[in-house]
C-alpha cells in the first residue's frame, strides 16, 4: 500500500471528510536541483496541493494529520494504462500502416509512420480516460490519524 500524509481542511457531518495532501515531485531531492532547469519548470508548473474528500466514520479536527493509502494495483494499473497502452498502440498502427501501404502501392515507411503516430495517439487518449475513470473508482483510505502538529509559538 502507498501511503501520503494528509491534513484535514473540513469535517463533514455526512460522513466525509475533506484532506488536503501537498504534491511532491521528484525534483528537488538531488544536489544539483539550485541549477537545474528541470527543477525550475518542476516549481513553476506542479499544482501544489490537491484536495479531496474521503468517506469516514470517526470527526477529525481540521489541521489534523492523516496517514491515507492507495493500493499500489491502482497505480500500476493507471501506469500501465498511460504508458503501455500508447506504445501498443504504435506499434499496431504502424503495422497497418505498413500492411495499407503494401496494399495501395504507396511509400511504406510514410503510412507506417503516420498510422503509428496516429495509433499511438488513439491508444493515449483511451488510456488516459480509463486511467481517469480508474482514479475515480479508487478511494483512499485513512490508515490512522497522526494528531495535530505541535505550533511554535513565535
Amino acid at each position: 500500500m502507498m501511503e501520503e500524509i494528509a491534513r484535514v481542511v473540513a469535517n463533514g457531518n455526512s460522513g466525509w471528510v475533506v484532506v488536503e495532501v501537498e504534491m511532491k515531485s521528484a525534483c528537488n531531492h538531488c544536489e544539483t536541483s539550485e541549477s537545474c532547469g528541470t527543477s525550475a519548470v518542476s516549481k513553476a508548473f506542479s499544482p501544489k496541493v490537491q484536495r479531496f474528500s474521503i468517506q469516514s466514520d470517526q470527526q477529525f479536527v481540521k489541521g489534523e494529520r492523516l496517514k491515507l493509502g492507495l493500493p499500489e494495483s491502482v497505480i500500476l494499473k493507471a501506469a500501465t494504462l498511460v504508458y503501455i497502452l500508447p506504445l501498443l498502440g504504435f506499434f499496431i498502427g504502424a503495422l497497418l500502416g505498413n500492411l495499407s501501404a503494401n496494399l495501395a502501392d504507396v511509400n511504406s515507411d510514410l503510412c507506417a509512420i503516420s498510422g503509428g503516430v496516429l495509433g499511438g495517439f488513439l491508444f493515449w487518449k483511451l488510456g488516459k480516460k480509463a486511467a481517469k475513470k480508474l482514479e475515480e473508482q479508487a478511494q483512499p483510505i485513512i490508515v490512522k490519524s497522526l494528531g495535530k502538529p505541535i505550533e511554535i509559538a513565535h
